[in-house]
């Protein structure tokens, strides 16, 4: 059985590649820790793939930004995958270590990816940055840590994105807030019970994180499906929120969204997290 065969990689995926990227080693080995993320990265190329074939065809074609992108395992894949041979569209990876930027702008251009470009930038900040297109087709966040899944929305909110595909990873901003006020919601809610416990804490901030990430984008036009990524075995960080402009706003996400925020003691997070909801 071939290498290729052994990883179950794709057609024309290039081991070359997964060896600059440190997957495999010189001679073709690969350890689990590795092997799992380059299963979950190989299934979110699926799902990429998919909506970038909804893309409207252009001269150009199609753009994506990878927020969180670390070390652009998922942005060289693609790249490898797709991009290269559709010979048009480009790939951001927005990263705030700069010495990870100098290391993929470095790789690139010894790969001849010159359709990739890295900013060492905050998620929250790109949607400012000069280097940046007014618009992006795509946009991605594989494991973006806490609040920057929820910057990578907000830039594709403003960029006015066809699609966003996002793996949500750590969430700890819902959970400190829960924590924060657990007495007077235990006095006034029965409902409080269910984060009482410091763990229970942490698992349904996680989970309110994403079920408020999903209204948002429903309020703000966008047609939502949540799914895992990858079988349960692979990785605990697992939720997959696919989302597809419609321009159609819903009034009715909005008044949920508003309504959770109240019942959990949350509304501080409104203008925060969730600006522009229709009324």
């Amino acid at each position: 059985m071939s290498v290729a065969e052994q990883l179950d990689l794709k057609p024309g995926q290039s081991l070359e590649l997964l060896k600059e990227l440190h997957i495999l080693t010189r001679d073709g080995r690969i350890n689990q820790d590795s092997r799992r993320k380059l299963k979950q990265v190989n299934h979110l190329v699926q799902f990429i793939e998919k909506v970038l074939h909804e893309v409207p065809e252009s001269a150009s074609g199609p753009t994506l930004a990878d927020h969180g992108a670390g070390k652009s395992y998922l942005g060289f894949i693609l790249y490898d995958l797709y991009f290269k041979a559709l010979g048009k569209g480009h790939i951001y990876g927005i990263e705030t270590r700069a010495e990870l930027v100098e290391k993929s702008t470095a790789l690139a251009r010894k790969l001849g990816f010159d359709r990739m470009s890295f900013l060492a930038i905050s998620a929250a900040d790109a949607s400012q940055a000069e280097a940046l297109p007014a618009q992006i087709d795509v946009v991605t966040a594989l494991h973006a840590c806490d609040t920057a899944t929820d910057d990578a929305i907000a830039f594709g909110l403003r960029k006015q994105a066809k699609f966003m595909v996002l793996v949500p990873c750590c969430q700890a901003e819902v959970a400190a807030c829960l924590r924060q006020d657990k007495a007077l919601a235990l006095a006034r809610t029965p409902l409080a019970e269910l984060w009482r416990h410091p763990l229970h804490t942490r698992e349904l901030g996680s989970q309110l994180t994403n079920v408020l990430r999903c209204l948002y984008l429903e309020a703000m036009g966008y047609q939502v499906t949540v799914t895992e990524l990858v079988g349960w075995e692979h990785s605990l960080k697992n939720e997959l929120i696919v989302a597809r402009r419609t321009g159609q706003r819903k009034r009715s996400a909005a008044a949920r969204l508003r309504a959770i925020l109240a019942e959990f003691g949350l509304g501080g997070l409104e203008a925060l997290r969730y600006p522009g909801l229709p009324d």
